[in-house]
C-alpha cells in the first residue's frame, strides 16, 4: 500500500529537530522523509515515474514520529488487571499471580493478548518485548492483530526445566525466521525462581547460539539479598560468572544494582529496561537511571504487565522515568526529557534487536505514530520532544501504524478487529477462573 503523509511535523529521532514536510510509505517501508521540495529528484533516484497513492493523509500540522517500543511486557496478564492489587511483590506473585496463572491455557492467553494489543495501539506502542506462558498463542495473537512482537522465554523452576529448555530452543529457532513481525530471545524468569542447574543450562544454550539473554533482574532489595545469601554475590554477578551474559542481553527492572553490577552491564553491553510504573505500585524502589546514563548503559522502558502497573501507557512511564529520577537525585535537571524519549524509541529498538524501527528515514520499517498537537495539553508548541514527555498522554495518539498498516486512527481500531468480541472473551475468561 502506498501512503503519503503531508503537511506534517516530523520528529525522526535522529536528533531533536522537528522538520516540516512529507513522509511516504510504500508497503512496509518508509520511502521518503523530507520537506517535499525535492520529490522529482526522489522519483529519479528511486527509478519511479510517479506513485499512485492508495491514501494521501493531510496531517494538518500534527506530528509523525517512530512508534514507542514497550521493552518489557506480560500481555496475557490483562486477565489480572485490578485483580491482585495493593500487595508486596512476593505475596502478589506467589499468592495471587502464580495460582491463577496455573489455571490458564494457551487459548485464554491468545484472547487476553489481543486485549493488551488494543491498549498498546492506543498508546502509540508499535513493538512489544513479551514474556509469557504460551509463546505459540502469543505469537498467533500478535500476527492476527498485526503487532510487532519480540518474545523472550520466561522459563523457571516452577515446571520441568528440561521441557522448558527444549521449548525455548524450539521457539528460538522458529520465531526468528517465520514472520517479519516476530522474533525471539533466550531468557528465564528470575534468579529466585530458577535453580543453579537451570541457570547453567541457560548459559549453555546462549553459548550454543551465541545469543543474548534477558531476565527479571534486581527488581527488589529482598531479591538481591536472597541471591547473596544463596551464592555470595548479587544476581548480576552470578549470571556473569556463569557466562549467561557473554553474548549480551540485559535485565528487566534493574532497581537494586551496585557499582560492580553496573560495570558488568557497561562491559557486556547489556540493556537495563526500567519499569517505573510497576516498581512504584509494588514499592520495589527507584532505579538509578542517572547512573546508567552516565556509564553509557542502554536504558529502555517497559510497562511491565497489566497486573502490576496496571495500564499499558508509555506516556505515564516516560514521565515517571524522569520524575522519579529527579526525586532520587534531588536534582531537577536529572534525566532530560530528550533522553527519556530516546529510551522509549531508539533505545528500545536496540534492546529488542529491531534496528529498522529506531528512526524515521528511507528504508526503515514503517512503524509510525501520529501525535495530535492540537489539544490543550500540547499547546503552545514550544518544545515538542519535552512536551511529549512532560505533557503528552494517550489522548494525543491520533494514529498507530505497524509494518505500513494503520491499525488505530482517530480513536477507532482497524475494521478487521472485533473489539466487542475481544472484550467479551476477556470477561468470560476471568469469570471462568474466579
Amino acid at each position: 500500500m502506498n501512503i503519503r503523509f503531508y503537511n506534517a511535523r516530523i520528529l525522526t529521532m535522529k536528533n531533536a529537530d522537528v522538520l516540516t514536510g512529507e513522509l511516504w510509505v510504500q508497503n512496509d517501508r518508509v520511502l521518503y522523509v523530507g520537506d517535499g521540495s525535492n520529490t522529482d529528484e526522489v522519483y529519479g533516484r528511486l527509478n519511479l515515474g510517479s506513485i499512485i497513492w492508495d491514501r494521501e493523509i493531510d496531517c494538518e500540522g500534527n506530528l509523525l514520529m517512530p512508534g514507542f517500543k514497550d521493552a518489557h511486557t506480560h500481555s496475557g496478564m490483562t486477565l489480572l488487571r485490578s485483580y491482585a492489587d495493593d500487595l508486596p511483590l512476593q505475596d502478589w506473585l506467589f499468592k495471587q499471580v502464580f495460582p491463577i496463572e496455573a489455571k490458564m491455557d494457551g487459548e485464554m492467553i491468545y484472547h487476553l493478548t489481543k486485549l493488551a494489543i488494543l491498549e498498546y495501539l492506543t498508546s502509540g506502542i508499535t513493538a512489544i518485548f513479551d514474556m509469557y506462558l504460551t509463546p505459540d498463542t502469543v505469537a498467533q495473537a500478535c500476527v492476527d492483530m498485526g503487532m510487532r512482537c519480540v518474545q523472550v522465554s520466561g522459563m523457571s523452576g516452577q515446571s520441568d526445566f528440561a521441557e522448558s529448555l527444549a521449548r525455548t530452543e524450539r521457539c528460538y529457532l522458529k520465531y526468528n525466521h517465520d514472520d517479519p513481525l516476530l522474533s525471539y530471545f533466550i531468557g528465564f524468569h528470575a534468579e529466585y525462581t530458577c535453580c543453579k542447574e537451570l541457570l547453567e543450562s541457560v548459559a549453555e544454550l546462549a553459548h550454543k547460539y551465541k545469543a543474548p539473554v534477558y531476565t527479571h533482574l534486581a527488581e527488589t532489595k529482598a531479591e538481591v539479598e536472597g541471591c547473596i545469601e544463596r551464592y555470595g554475590m548479587s544476581p548480576v554477578k552470578l549470571f556473569d560468572s556463569l557466562g549467561i551474559f557473554d553474548y549480551g542481553g540485559g535485565g528487566y527492572h534493574c532497581v537494586w544494582m551496585d557499582e560492580e553490577d553496573m560495570q558488568i552491564f557497561r562491559r557486556r553491553g547489556l540493556s537495563a529496561v526500567t519499569n517505573p510504573g510497576s516498581n512504584t505500585k509494588l514499592a520495589s524502589g527507584i532505579a538509578p537511571i542517572s547512573d546508567y546514563l552516565a556509564k553509557g548503559i542502554n536504558v529502555a522502558i517497559g510497562t511491565d504487565g497489566p497486573a502490576s502497573n496496571n495500564c499499558l501507557d508509555m506516556f505515564r512511564e516516560m514521565f515517571l522515568v524522569t520524575g522519579l529520577a529527579k526525586l532520587r537525585e534531588q536534582d531537577a535537571s536529572a534525566v532530560d526529557a530528550w533522553e527519556v524519549l530516546k529510551m522509549a524509541t531508539i533505545n528500545g529498538s536496540k534492546a529488542m534487536n529491531l534496528p529498522d524501527t529506531d528512526v524515521l528515514e528511507e528504508g526503515k520499517l514503517a512503524d509510525i505514530i501520529m501525535i495530535d498537537l492540537y489539544q490543550p495539553n500540547m499547546q503552545p508548541i514550544n518544545n515538542i520532544p519535552k512536551n511529549l514527555v512532560y505533557s503528552g498522554s494517550k489522548q494525543n495518539v491520533k494514529m498507530t501504524m505497524i509494518q505500513g498498516k494503520i491499525l488505530y486512527e482517530n480513536g477507532k481500531f482497524a475494521d478487521t478487529y472485533d473489539v466487542e468480541a475481544i472484550y467479551g472473551k476477556a470477561n468470560e475468561i476471568i469469570d471462568s477462573l474466579r
